[in-house]
């Protein structure tokens, strides 16, 4: 019996396979080749292979470098026993990293590693609009989050802010919400839909609603029109003359409906009046119909921009001529607020947190993003079954980022927000137009704040440079993303494969998105839908499952065993020590190596392929940081026979695995 056929002739267990020790009796081979079913086995067991010790082998110099020299020789079979070595190198690495590192205190310093990603992303995305205000909002909601209650927004009153346009109430209701939620512009016509925010005062929590302004009859078209800032060519050039005017001849009467439907629904109504401007037919007309037809509620005159205290009173005296008691105040600076407030309170029905109310869970947002006129605002309404958003061909119709709860059929709960269209920034610049900027601004903060975005794409436009820019934002936000391609019913001729080559002309442009999957829907029809939540439900429990550290450290091994890390020209290689998930939303691995400048951008997009491959993650980005090992200092007084014997011991475990 041969040494050769020895050596084959070792029996593996099932879990694992051992080497058996060799008697110094039989010489050492010259050379060999390992078999397929044995070359297989070292890939995906290296991790059981027991230890061996050097006095296993023949400790004949002579015989070693006779050896080594014939198999440098035979260059057949250097790209198995290089694999060979770096197995080899992963096992006589173990004792020392298991003496080296506590396992806790590798998983605190993954945490602190992510933290420190975290922070650095946050400000590379920074957002750098309204920064005078944001230290104010920061500390009014602070305040509000300690002061607030677990009663869901739902089952707190509502609190109506109307009026003609441009009097200030989104500056209002941006005073009573504290913070910077409504856009605030010095011109008529900003705010179109109907924006909600959570208020308190004292002990009383209410719902606070910013409406557009209430527009009259005896207004002419081109008085609308102006008052509006409506321009029926920007981003319409697609759209015939005649559909164009009509969008615009409907947006008055849609803006007052969206008014309407917030004072039906409202407890309290502030009727809010410009001070400075003085008692306008406007006021009138609007005074009457609340009177008219909402008498039965509470109604709260409130004359704004009224600075000064003093002068305030004068300024007030004339709008006694509505009916209603005036209130002088400034949303601005905040006065008069305080008398607005008690008034508010004195007429609302306090709810009072018991028991019986559950604590609200936690509820994914999903954010709908795109280009304008893609049909954003028609998914969301076609979503919650109404007419929650003002949908138009007119370019820019969504101005606020418009937030609606929504219940799926299963009873999963999400917040959709409903965006304005984002263009590129060249044409927002080259426009000029304040309220653009804020508005797209407001859409880049709603993505921030979401769990999961929709991107929608129009069908017949396909994949833009815009949709692309806009995708890069998604993943650096590391948020999940779905793809909805909506208006599918206007592609001609569709077929079986039709879908199939969409998708891969949709993969090609966006590989950023590779992993996120594609729904097709006609939102006006209200075709396809639901399964844009369904899909969205799926992509948020990808985004937050957690793989435990015994599964990902062998999907980690299975990839490192099929791949090894390069070697770079000076003859280093990376070494994996321990891997870990120390975060999710989105799922975040830490691996611990001995440098990370030994593993190139190709390696560590292979190993995010093996994860998804392996554990899925559809829909979700995933984030891969590499640490590099720090140095014990307790190996730096072993002596130079201590570390020659430890090489020695190297050389005859490569031999040993080779054979």
């Amino acid at each position: 019996m041969s040494s050769l056929d020895l050596c084959t002739s070792v029996t593996f267990c099932k879990n694992c396979f051992l080497l058996s020790s060799l008697s110094k009796s039989y010489p050492v081979p010259g050379a060999f080749s390992l078999s397929i079913l044995l070359h297989r086995q070292l890939r995906l067991r290296r991790s059981f292979i027991a230890p061996l010790s050097a006095a296993h082998f023949s400790i004949n110099a002579e015989n070693d470098e006779v050896l080594l020299t014939e198999i440098r020789e035979d260059g057949e079979h250097d790209t198995e026993l290089d694999e060979v070595e770096f197995l080899v190198e992963e096992l006589s690495s173990d004792d020392e990293d298991a003496e080296r590192f506590d396992v806790q205190e590798l998983e605190r310093e993954a945490k602190q590693v992510v933290k420190e990603f975290s922070d650095s992303l946050s400000r590379e995305l920074k957002i750098e609009d309204e920064v005078s205000n944001r230290k104010e909002t920061r500390g009014k909601q602070k305040r509000r989050k300690n002061a607030g209650s677990n009663i869901p927004d739902h089952l707190l009153p509502k609190v109506a802010i109307v009026g003609r346009p441009n009097v200030g109430k989104s500056a209002l209701f941006n005073r009573l919400v504290g913070g910077n939620r409504a856009i605030v512009v010095d011109e008529p016509g900003v705010t179109r839909d109907r924006l909600y925010g959570r208020s308190y005062w004292g002990d009383y929590e209410f719902i606070v609603v910013d409406t557009g302004g209430v527009l009259t009859i005896s207004k002419s078209q081109d008085d609308v029109m102006e008052e509006l800032a409506v321009t029926t060519t920007i981003g319409m050039e697609g759209i015939p003359l005649a559909l164009r005017e009509a969008a615009v001849a409907r947006m008055p009467s849609m803006i007052e409906r969206q008014a309407a439907i917030a004072v039906e629904e409202s407890s309290v109504i502030i009727f809010l009046v410009d001070g400075q401007a003085g008692l306008t037919a406007a006021d009138i007309e609007i005074g009457d119909w609340l009177r008219k037809n909402y008498s039965h509620k509470y109604i709260i005159l409130a004359v704004n921009k009224c600075e000064s205290p003093r002068k305030g009173i004068l300024q007030a005296s004339e709008f006694w001529a509505l009916g209603f008691s005036p209130l002088p105040i400034s949303a601005i600076s905040g006065s008069g607020t305080g008398e607005l407030l008690d008034s508010i309170c004195s007429h609302l029905q306090k709810i009072e947190e018991t028991e019986n109310l559950d604590i609200e869970e936690y509820v994914p947002s999903i954010a709908i993003v795109g280009r304008p006129n893609v049909g954003k605002s028609s998914i969301l309404n076609a979503l919650v079954g109404e007419d929650r958003t003002i949908v138009s061909p007119v370019s820019g119709t969504t101005r606020d980022a418009i937030d609606t709860e929504f219940t799926g059929s299963d009873g999963q709960k999400f917040r959709l927000i409903d965006t304005a269209g984002i263009r590129k920034r060249a044409a927002v610049a080259s426009s000029g137009s304040t309220t653009e900027a804020l508005s797209v601004n407001r859409a880049f903060r709603a993505v921030r704040r979401s769990d999961v975005v929709a991107l929608v794409i129009e069908a017949m436009a396909c994949i833009t440079e815009q949709d692309f820019k806009i995708a890069e934002r998604i993943e650096k936000e590391g948020k999940g993303c779905l793809i909805v391609v909506n208006k599918w019913d206007t592609i001609p001729n569709k077929n079986q494969q039709t879908a199939t080559y969409y998708e891969e002309d949709v993969r090609a442009k966006l590989r950023i998105l590779n992993w996120a999957p594609i729904v097709y829907s006609t939102a006006l029809q209200g075709n396809s839908v639901e399964k844009i939540i369904v899909a969205a439900g799926m992509v948020e429990k990808e985004r937050s499952r957690r793989l435990t550290t015994g599964i990902l450290n062998q999907v980690v091994q299975e990839a490192v065993a099929f791949k090894a890390p390069p070697r770079t020209r000076g003859g280093k290689r990376g070494r994996l020590y321990y891997c870990t998930q120390a975060a999710i939303r989105p799922p975040t691995f830490v691996f611990f190596v001995n440098d990370s400048k030994l593993f190139p951008e190709t390696y560590r997009r292979y190993m995010e392929k093996q994860l998804r491959s392996s554990a899925g993650f559809l829909g979700t980005p995933i984030r891969l940081l590499w640490r590099s090992r720090r140095k014990s200092e307790k190996n730096d007084g072993k002596d130079a026979s201590v570390r020659t014997q430890r090489n020695l011991t190297q050389v005859y475990r490569k031999l040993a695995v080779a054979m």
